[in-house]
Parts: C-alpha cells; sequence; structure tokens
C-alpha cells in the first residue's frame, strides 16, 4: 500500500501548509480516503481522479475532518458528464450536516451515497478496513486499512482521547498515524485528544512497526515531541506533512 498525505494539521494552525487530516490510501490501482479536512481535496485532486475512490472513511463529524466533501460533491457533480458518485462512509448525522450547511434537502446525495460507520470491518476491494469506536465525540473512530496482501496494515487514529481504544487495532508490523495534538503538554480535561506520553504508551502496548505522528496543535513542538517519543520507542518515529507519499 501506499500513502499519500493530503494534510495532517488540526482545525487551526500557523504552520505553512497545515491543512486539515486527511490521507489517501492506495493499493495498485484501487484507492481509498481516510478523513477530507479543510484544503485536502486540492491535494486528493492532484494526486488521484478523485472518482475513481473505493470509498472516503470519516472519523468523526468535526469539519476539520470532512469539511472537502463539499468541494468533492461538487467536483462529482460538475466537472464529468454524466455526473459521478462516490461512497462515504462516516457517522450518522453527517449527511444531514452538509444539507443544512447550504440550506438545501438533498444537496449531499446529489452526488455522494451515504453509509453510516458502525464498529464492524468492510470490505472495499482490495482494502478491509476495520472501524472501532473511539473516545472523541459521541461517535468517534479509528480504522485499521489492509490490502490482503499479508503485509502490515495502516492505522489511522482520527482524533482519540484514550489509548486504550487504539491498542487492540494494531497488529505486528503494523504503521500507526497516530495524532499527538498537544504535544508534551497535558492534555485538558475534556479535550479527547492524545500527547506524546500517550503515544509512548501506546508504542509500549501495541508494539507498533512505524509511527507518524500529525494533528499537532499550534504553538506545539514538534522536535519535544520527536525526543520524548524516540526515548522510549525504538523503532521509526517522525511527523508527516502535506504531500509527502509513503510506502506502507
Amino acid at each position: 500500500m501506499e500513502l499519500t498525505v493530503l494534510g495532517a494539521g488540526p482545525a487551526y494552525s500557523n504552520r505553512p501548509g497545515a491543512l486539515g487530516s486527511g490521507y489517501l490510501v492506495e493499493a495498485g490501482s484501487q484507492a481509498i480516503v481516510l478523513d477530507l479536512g479543510q484544503g485536502t481535496f486540492t491535494e486528493l485532486a492532484i494526486a488521484t481522479e478523485p472518482s475513481r475512490l473505493a470509498g472516503v472513511f470519516i472519523s468523526h463529524l468535526h469539519p476539520d475532518h470532512f469539511i472537502d466533501l463539499v468541494p468533492l460533491r461538487h467536483y462529482l457533480r460538475y466537472e464529468h458528464r454524466p455526473p459521478r458518485r462516490v461512497t462515504v462512509l462516516a457517522p450518522a448525522g453527517l449527511e444531514a450536516r452538509l444539507d443544512a450547511l447550504h440550506d438545501e434537502p438533498g444537496f449531499t446525495r446529489a452526488a455522494l451515497d451515504m453509509t453510516d460507520l458502525a464498529p464492524s470491518t468492510i470490505r472495499r476491494e482490495p482494502f478491509s478496513v476495520e472501524a472501532a469506536r473511539v473516545a472523541h465525540t459521541a461517535d468517534s473512530y479509528a480504522f485499521r486499512v489492509a490490502d490482503g496482501s499479508g503485509d502490515a496494515g495502516l492505522v489511522y487514529s482520527g482524533d482519540c482521547g484514550r489509548v486504550a481504544d487504539l491498542v487492540p487495532l494494531v497488529r505486528p508490523g503494523d504503521t500507526v498515524l497516530v495524532e499527538v495534538s498537544f504535544g508534551t503538554d497535558p492534555v485538558p480535561s475534556g479535550a479527547g485528544h492524545l500527547n506524546a506520553d500517550d503515544v509512548v504508551e501506546l508504542a509500549r502496548r501495541a508494539r507498533p512497526g512505524r509511527i507518524l505522528l500529525a494533528h499537532i496543535q499550534m504553538g506545539v513542538d514538534p522536535a519535544a515531541v520527536l525526543e520524548r517519543v524516540r526515548a522510549a520507542y525504538g523503532g521509526p518515529v517522525r511527523f508527516v506533512t502535506r504531500g509527502e507519499r509513503l510506502s506502507l
């Protein structure tokens, strides 16, 4: 599998290129997307033909993880004749939110086929996507993506406030793409996010093959995060940045 980082930033940032969350995963000629936050549609359209996606998986209903479904909808509806469609798998309620944003019933279904997520394993050939609920909003998900080759998979945390929810998803050798919103600072009560110490705990308990860090808040020092995680984790660890492509 190949991972292209469409965006790896939080809801707001002063870091150049810090778009919302969005990750393109490809295996052969097939592709899916995990989240599609602010600014990421442009990166998606640069990386691939958006209408070929086998599915868009949305982790939770915060706009920095789904708002670029709006340009995707417009693209599918107006760029192609006849219009094309893509399936979106998301927590219940997303369709109503997008319709309300435009004050237009049916806005979403004009180009997007909506499916409500539940804890399950979803097949989008050749991908197998395991969706597991995590602590963040009332209905938030992390995903494990595998392609049936027997190679290690990709575990994407989405936004998550409890390490114990992620541990069961991780298999030996997996790449873990994990948020580290608050860096080396304590996570404020009720924020529902992770920090560097949480990532260390995840590494200790799940033993992933590689750790990729993302979703760091404005004002947080990435170097300090890397120093803390590397001191406790023997495998490779780094931040991901917009536009880069990695083999999984």
